[in-house]
C-alpha cells in the first residue's frame, strides 16, 4: 500500500476515468481526509492478519496511492508495466523498485513499451484467476490488447478479452473496476460489458466459480473492485469500500459470506471521488 501525499483528481488520467470528479475542493482538505481513509483501511487490514508493506506518495503523483505498475509472481519476479500518464510513470521510484528488487530478485521490465503510447496497468488491467491459470481483459487506453496477450503467453494463461460501456458510454477504464476473482466466488459487473461479450464471459466465470453479478449503479458504487486477502489462521477475507458494502442487495452479500470468513471494509469516499479507484485499487498484492 502506498501512503498518499498530496491528494487530487489526477487531471492526467481524467480523459480515461470517467469515475473522478474535481469540484476544486481545497488541497490541504481532500489530502487529509484521503490520508485518514488510507489509514482507515490499512489498520483494518493490519488487525485481520494481514501483513502489509506500506510506501510512502510522491506529492506530485496524486494516484500514487492505486500502486498499479508492478506484477509480482511467487517465483521471486517482479515485472515494472507501461502506464499511460507521465505522472503515473513517475510513480516507479527508485526507492520503491528497489525495495520490491529486494524481495523479488528477478526484475523484468516492460516500460519500454511506453514510448509506443502502449500501457497495460498490472493487476488494474488484467484480472487473474490464478487457481485456474485464466485472465481477464477489458481493452481500453490503459490496456492494450497486444501487451496483455504477450503477457498471458509468458505467464502461460489463458486470456478472454472483451469491451465494456460505462455511463458515458466510454470504456471502463480498468478491469478490476469490472470484476474481481476470488480462489472460489467471482464478482461481475455483467451490465457494463457489451452484448455481444457479456455471455461469453460470465460462462468462463461460472466454469470455475460461483458468480456474483452487479449492475452498473453497482459498479459505480466500485462493487467491482474488491480483492481477497489473507488474514489469521488462512482466512479467506473479502476487501472492499462501505460504500461497495452498502450498494450490495442482500442476496449478493449472503453468498460474498458463503465464501469469505470475513468481510473487511472502510469508507474511501474522498479517494473514490477524486480518484475514481477503491479498495482493490489500493492493493498491490506481494505474492
Amino acid at each position: 500500500m502506498i501512503e498518499p501525499a498530496d491528494f487530487f483528481a489526477n487531471p492526467q488520467t481524467m480523459e480515461t476515468n470517467v469515475y473522478q470528479v474535481d469540484d476544486h475542493e481545497p488541497l490541504e482538505v481532500t489530502s487529509a481526509r484521503a490520508l485518514k481513509e488510507f489509514y482507515g483501511l490499512h489498520d483494518k487490514l493490519v488487525a485481520q492478519g494481514v501483513k502489509v508493506t506500506k510506501a510512502k506518495a510522491l506529492p506530485e503523483c496524486p494516484d500514487m496511492v492505486f500502486p498499479n505498475w508492478f506484477f509480482t509472481f511467487s517465483d521471486g519476479r517482479v515485472m515494472l508495466c507501461p502506464m499511460l500518464n507521465e505522472n503515473r510513470q513517475a510513480e516507479r521510484t527508485d526507492e520503491i523498485v528497489a525495495l520490491l528488487n529486494n524481495m523479488y530478485p528477478e526484475l523484468i521490465d516492460w516500460t519500454e513499451y511506453e514510448e509506443f503510447g502502449l500501457a497495460l496497468e498490472s493487476t488494474a488491467s488484467i484480472v487473474s484467476d490464478r487457481v485456474h491459470g485464466k485472465c481477464y481483459a477489458a481493452l481500453s487506453a490503459r490496456t492494450d490488447e497486444g501487451l496483455a496477450r504477450k503477457w498471458a503467453d509468458f505467464i502461460g494463461y489463458d486470456i478472454e478479452f472483451f469491451n465494456t460501456r460505462s455511463h458515458t458510454g466510454a470504456p471502463v477504464y480498468h478491469t478490476d473496476c469490472v470484476m474481481w476473482i476470488g480462489s472460489t466466488l467471482a464478482g461481475v459487473c455483467s451490465e457494463c460489458i457489451i452484448e455481444e461479450d457479456r455471455q461469453r464471459i460470465v460462462s468462463s466465470l461460472r466454469e470455475t466459480h460461483e458468480v456474483v453479478e452487479f449492475n452498473n449503479d453497482q459498479l459505480r458504487a466500485f462493487c467491482g473492485n474488491a480483492l481477497e486477502v489473507i488474514g489469521k489462521n488462512g482466512d479467506k477475507i473479502l476487501v472492499m469500500s462501505e460504500k461497495a458494502l452498502g450498494a450490495l442487495e442482500e442476496p449478493q452479500l449472503a453468498l460474498c459470506r458463503q465464501h469469505f470468513k470475513s468481510i473487511i471494509y472502510s469508507p474511501l469516499d474522498t479517494l473514490e471521488h477524486y480518484g475514481g479507484g477503491s479498495a482493490r485499487c489500493m492493493l498491490a498484492e506481494l505474492l
